[in-house]
């Protein structure tokens, strides 16, 4: 079971956006035109000076998921025996799998198809099917992974982090997001001669949830053993959750 610590890494750098950039000459400030006095701040009068800018956070966590592919392929001459082969040895692995509380089983890919001669004429018909395990518990899942692999060996394996652990940490991020945001705002006016900012407007995006292909490993024949599936290493790595806020800020009193 791993217990990697998380870590945080907090991004008060000043890293200026493109709009931001144009505050480097005096004469290129933009300026903020037409405010309605209702319905911006106070300060916030026609002629202000207006940056654009950004900040983001980072911490890097330990994947907590395990995606593991069983997968068993068929050769018959007729497409029913293909079809009734494979799906006997599906709901048989379906039925097992699912006896396991800690480990969640979905079917995945599953066809039946033509193989031809160079004449076009069908030699044979070859199918394939697949079982998906998923499961936070990693030593449940190889386990249920080895027992099963006599009918399904294993075909490939992922690590990821979870939706809801994913949530939870953009959700912590959002107070050192807050920060680094202030932090940069301060840091563009005191560069300029201001003493203060007041923000115009704030969007906070997150870094997102892109799935990995699954890697598959070379499909292996029936005798495929417990044993040799035991010894598929479950190690987990990490992945890097970023938090970003971008906005725009009023520049408020000369110094």
């Amino acid at each position: 079971m791993f217990l990697n610590p998380q870590k945080r890494k907090f991004v008060p750098a000043l890293a200026l956006s493109a709009s931001a950039a144009l505050l480097a000459l005096a004469p290129q400030f933009a300026y903020a035109e037409g405010v309605d006095a209702a319905s911006e701040p106070r300060k916030a009068k026609p002629g202000l000076p207006l940056a654009s800018l950004n900040a983001q956070v980072f911490e890097t966590v330990a994947q907590d998921t395990v995606t593991i592919v069983l997968a068993t392929q068929v050769s018959e001459a007729q497409q029913e025996a293909a079809t009734r082969k494979l799906t006997e040895t599906l709901d048989s692995v379906m039925k097992d799998a699912k006896a396991q509380q800690k480990v969640q089983a979905r079917s995945g890919d599953y066809r039946v198809w033509p193989h031809t001669d160079k004449n076009g004429a069908i030699t044979n018909w070859r199918g394939t099917a697949e079982v998906v395990l998923e499961s936070s518990d990693f030593t449940a899942a190889s386990k249920l992974a080895a027992q099963l692999s006599n009918r399904m060996p294993i075909a490939g394996m992922n690590f990821s982090v979870s939706k809801a652990l994913r949530a939870e940490r953009e959700q912590a991020l959002l107070a050192d997001a807050a920060k680094a945001f202030q932090a940069r705002a301060q840091a563009v006016a005191e560069s300029f001669g201001f003493a203060s900012y007041r923000i115009k407007n704030v969007e906070v995006g997150g870094s997102g949830y892109a799935p990995q292909p699954m890697p598959r490993m070379a499909m292996a024949s029936s005798s495929y053993s417990a044993k040799s599936a035991a010894d598929v290493p479950v190690e987990p790595g990490t992945e890097t959750i970023s938090l970003s806020m971008q906005g725009s800020v009023f520049l408020l009193e000369r110094k």
